[in-house]
């Protein structure tokens, strides 16, 4: 069970994310994040990253697995493209 709101997820994520991002950065890309829903961390994934076959690895295997170490194991990190922003739940806490 996640020990954190998600407001205080928010705020983490917000903080450590720009680190992680020189990553996606350096295969000229860029990520966006979203917010926050039960848990759940909605990331933004375009430049080169968007439509790539491997964005699923750089969101479980790169970003995720990093957030996990940081803030917690539970941590659950989703990618959605520029043109699925609006499929993003209505009520996802932002910070």
């Amino acid at each position: 069970m996640m020990p954190f709101s998600d407001e205080d997820l928010c705020i983490a994520i917000k903080n450590y994310l720009p680190s992680i991002e020189e990553y996606v950065k350096s295969h000229e890309g860029t990520m966006g994040f979203q917010g926050v829903k039960d848990g759940v961390a909605y990331i933004v994934l375009g430049g080169t990253c968007n439509g790539c076959s491997m964005s699923t690895m750089t969101t479980k295997m790169v970003v995720q697995k990093k957030l996990r170490e940081l803030i917690h194991p539970e941590l659950v990190v989703e990618s959605v493209f520029p043109d699925q922003i609006s499929q993003l739940p209505d009520d996802l806490t932002k910070c």
